[in-house]
C-alpha cells in the first residue's frame, strides 16, 4: 500500500487521434540517402537529411555562393584557434577565389599568424613555462608586433593593415604563403585585428606603447565598421571560432552603421564552434536580424574538419 496521497491517474478515459490525420513534421522525403561511391561533395551534401544543421549548412552554402554572386561582402571574423589549427591556407584560398572580402580577428590569431610568418610554428606549451613566468615573453612576437602598432600610429592605419605589411618584409620566405595577414595585405583584401589591452603576449613586452595599440585598433574598428556596410542585402558574415571579442566588435558595428544612417539589413550571419556559446549565439545569430531580416544559423563541430568541408563544397559549386 502505497504511502502517498497521490493516487495514479486513470488514463482509460483518454482521447485518441488517428496517426493518419495527424500528419508529422519529419517524413520519408526528408530522409537521407545513400552515399554512391565516388560522387561529389556536393551530391554527398544533397543526399544529407533535410532536416536541423544539414539543411543549415546547404543554407550557408548558397548565401555564400550567392554573395559572391551577387558581388556583396563576404566578412570572416576569426578567433585564434582557427589560425593554431592550420586553417590559415583554406582561407587564403577562399579569399583568392572570392569567397572572402575581408577578415577580422581578435589578437591572438593576429599574433599566430605573426609567429607562423616569422617561424613557421606557433602555440608555446603553456604548463612547461608558465611556472617560471616565461610564458608570452617570446623577444621577436612582442617586438615586431609592437613596432608593427607604432608603424601604424605614424603612418594614420590601422593594426592588421600595419601588422601585414611589416611581416610581409620580414617573413621567411619558406612560410609567407601560410600566413593569412601577409597573403590578404598583399592582396589588398582588408584584414582588422580587435586588441582586448591585456589579453594577449605582446601587450607585456617592454616595447609596449598604450597609445600606439589604442590607435592601432580603434582606426580597425572604424575600418572594420566601413567594411560591415558591404553585408547589406546579401552578404555574409561568418563568426569562425571567437566566443566573445569577435560577436561584440561585430554587433558594435552593425550598431554604428545603422547609427549613421547606412542601410544594414537582409544578409545572412552564421557561427562555426566546436561548442556554442552565448555570444555568438545572440550577437552573431540572433540580434543582427531583429526588424532586419535576413538569417543566421548555428553550425558545431571542429574548425579542422568543417571549414576544410566548407570550402571544398563552395570550390566545387564554383566549378
Amino acid at each position: 500500500m502505497s504511502e502517498y496521497r497521490q493516487k495514479p491517474l486513470e488514463l482509460t478515459g483518454l482521447k485518441t487521434v488517428s496517426l493518419y490525420g495527424r500528419g508529422g513534421k519529419v517524413n520519408t522525403e526528408l530522409f537521407a540517402q545513400t552515399h554512391a561511391p565516388g560522387s561529389t561533395l556536393s551530391a554527398w551534401l544533397d543526399r544529407l537529411p533535410k532536416l536541423l544543421s544539414a539543411d543549415s549548412l546547404r543554407a550557408v552554402v548558397n548565401a555564400l555562393v550567392a554573395a559572391r554572386e551577387k558581388k556583396r561582402g563576404i566578412i570572416w571574423g576569426i578567433g585564434g584557434h582557427v589560425i593554431k589549427c592550420g586553417l590559415a591556407p583554406t582561407l587564403i584560398d577562399l579569399m583568392h577565389r572570392g569567397y572572402a572580402t575581408a577578415f577580422a580577428m581578435n589578437g591572438a590569431a593576429a599574433i599566430h599568424d605573426f609567429e607562423i610568418g616569422l617561424a613557421g610554428y606557433t602555440s608555446e606549451d603553456v604548463e612547461a613555462v608558465l611556472p617560471d613566468g616565461s610564458f608570452g615573453s617570446a623577444e621577436e612576437t612582442g617586438r615586431e608586433m609592437n613596432e608593427a602598432f607604432k608603424d601604424a600610429l605614424a603612418a594614420g592605419i590601422g593594426a592588421g593593415e600595419a601588422i601585414g605589411a611589416r611581416l610581409a618584409r620580414l617573413a621567411d620566405p619558406r612560410f609567407a604563403a601560410a600566413s593569412l595577414m601577409v597573403q590578404a595585405w598583399k592582396a589588398k583584401t582588408p584584414a582588422t585585428v580587435h586588441i582586448a589591452v591585456g589579453t594577449d603576449t605582446p601587450h607585456t613586452h617592454p616595447a609596449a606603447d598604450a597609445q600606439a595599440i589604442g590607435h592601432a585598433t580603434l582606426t580597425d574598428f572604424k575600418l572594420f565598421c566601413s567594411v560591415a556596410r558591404e553585408i547589406h542585402d546579401g552578404g555574409v558574415y561568418v563568426n569562425l571560432g571567437s566566443a566573445v571579442v569577435m560577436p561584440e566588435v561585430f554587433l558594435k558595428a552593425v550598431s554604428s552603421v545603422r547609427n549613421l544612417g547606412f542601410p544594414l539589413a537582409n544578409f545572412t550571419t552564421v557561427n562555426f564552434d566546436f561548442l556554442q556559446h552565448y555570444r555568438p549565439k545572440v550577437n552573431v545569430v540572433e540580434r543582427p536580424h531583429s526588424k532586419a531580416g535576413g538569417r543566421g544559423y548555428s553550425i558545431t563541430g571542429h574548425h579542422e574538419i568543417m571549414i576544410p568541408l566548407l570550402a571544398a563544397l563552395l570550390i566545387e559549386k564554383q566549378e
